[in-house]
């Protein structure tokens, strides 16, 4: 099985982006602890969005920078669109199973910080895989 660079350095930013953004919401939902689990779960997740994001955003954009400038417009276009949609599907999958594993896990009183850790591993192992399998079947890398 020949390894793909691009694929590689994506998942390395889903791991580095990972950790950073699940340690920075569990101490959210940590500081989160005397307030409604509905709330508490929407805060740290949000955060985590927040997090997750800018620094996947940035570390993408240092990776990619001079590969995009050396590409055709067309090209870039395409790939950025199947980025975007495989993500998007990764990102149902996280949201679908994130949100009620947090909250189940918090109702039946979970540390808050260990809750919001645990539900972020299964979380974002399942969005690694589907975003990984979709970009594989579209030939995106």
């Amino acid at each position: 099985m020949k390894m793909n660079q691009q694929l590689l350095q994506i998942n390395r930013n889903f791991i580095i982006c990972f950790i950073v953004s699940a340690s920075l919401s569990a101490i959210v939902a940590q500081l989160l602890v005397g307030y409604e689990n509905q709330i508490t779960t929407t805060i740290t997740i949000v955060t985590g969005y927040v997090i997750y994001f800018g620094i996947f955003s940035t570390l993408f954009y240092l990776d990619n920078k001079s590969r995009y400038k050396q590409m055709k417009s067309s090209l870039i276009r395409k790939e950025i669109f199947s980025m975007i949609s495989s993500f998007g599907v990764g990102e149902i999958i996280y949201l679908a199973i994130r949100w009620p594993s947090l909250y189940y896990f918090l109702e039946i009183r979970m540390e808050n910080y260990i809750a919001s850790l645990v539900s972020e591993v299964i979380a974002t192992a399942c969005y690694m895989m589907a975003v990984t399998i979709f970009l594989r079947k579209t030939r995106t890398f």
